[in-house]
């Protein structure tokens, strides 16, 4: 800010000579002197915007420095904070904070046309009603100095939560199958719940130890049909939040650095980030709120 050389050099030059080199007014330098020694002096929109830009900066470094005004403002809102999505959108730019920005996508699976693979059942229809009646899977890359490693996740697409993932140096079908058993033993979905898993056409998830491994766990395949982006388009979207939220934002030494942010994100996904689709609340509390919804219900008919 201007004033701020006078600030700086009023001292050694006095004010008015330094007002005349920068050509302004010595009366208006003097107001704003009078407003910093007294915050009483300040018009009201001034001190507020004075209070809200801590609320704010707190806000946007608490999520990973990867929230826009949009998430800002709405989680503000949520912690009490009333205040108009301009003001955040203006406090921001005032204090240099900006939110990330998504990449294009890079197709990592490679199709295999020869093996046999299931319908598809989702027909690019990314809806469901409860947790446990639709996952996706898909993985990326991710370049370190030790060379390329590759994140898979497997997401419940109800409240787009994610149940697995691993990393690996290699894109076996082991490392598939690894983030496919984390995501089976945290959720125990019951045989018979008609839980599908979707998938592109990528060799590693059209294999046979997959396929038995999903049979096995009374879990229906899915493969898209088409074999493009938009077959398996919400597991693309959590890879690309990935990529530009941890991956893009720094360089990676080697896999225990990438397995580190990569722990530290999904938690914070899962359990913090406010996502649009689902309300602009954490995929965590979407899922509380299904499962308080039918408890109630239940007392409800047992009343």
């Amino acid at each position: 800010m201007i004033y701020a050389l006078v600030d700086g050099h009023r001292d050694a030059f006095g004010v008015e000579p330094i007002c005349t080199v920068l050509q302004i007014a010595p009366s208006a330098y003097r107001r704003y002197a009078a407003r910093r020694r007294n915050p009483d002096l300040q018009s009201h929109r001034a001190r507020r915007d004075s209070k809200l830009m801590p609320k704010i900066e707190a806000v946007w470094n608490a999520n990973l420095q990867v929230y826009g005004a949009d998430k800002v403002w709405k989680q503000m809102n949520r912690e009490g904070d009333a205040v108009a999505r301009c003001t955040v959108e203006r406090l921001m730019r005032r204090l240099g904070l900006r939110g990330v920005r998504r990449g294009k996508i890079v197709r990592t699976t490679v199709s295999d046309h020869k093996a046999p693979c299931p319908l598809d059942k989702v027909n690019r229809q990314f809806r469901a009603d409860r947790p446990n009646q639709l996952w996706v899977s898909d993985f990326t890359y991710v370049s370190t100095w030790q060379g390329w490693l590759y994140v898979a996740f497997v997401v419940d697409v109800f409240a787009r939560r994610i149940v697995g993932w691993r990393v690996s140096p290699s894109m076996t079908t082991d490392f598939v199958l690894d983030a496919l058993e984390q995501a089976l033993y945290a959720r125990q979905p019951e045989r018979g719940s008609h839980l599908i898993h979707h998938s592109d056409r990528g060799s590693q998830y059209v294999s046979i130890r997959y396929s038995e491994r999903l049979a096995e766990a009374g879990v229906e395949p899915s493969v898209g049909s088409k074999g493009d982006s938009y077959d398996n388009a919400l597991a693309e979207t959590i890879n690309g939040l990935y990529k530009a939220e941890v991956i893009h934002r720094r360089s990676w030494r080697n896999r225990e650095q990438v397995e580190l942010a990569t722990l530290q994100w999904v938690h914070w996904f899962n359990h913090q980030r406010l996502l649009e689709p689902i309300g602009y609340i954490p995929p965590a509390e979407a899922e509380a709120n299904y499962y308080r919804q039918l408890a109630s219900q239940a007392s409800k008919v047992a009343a």
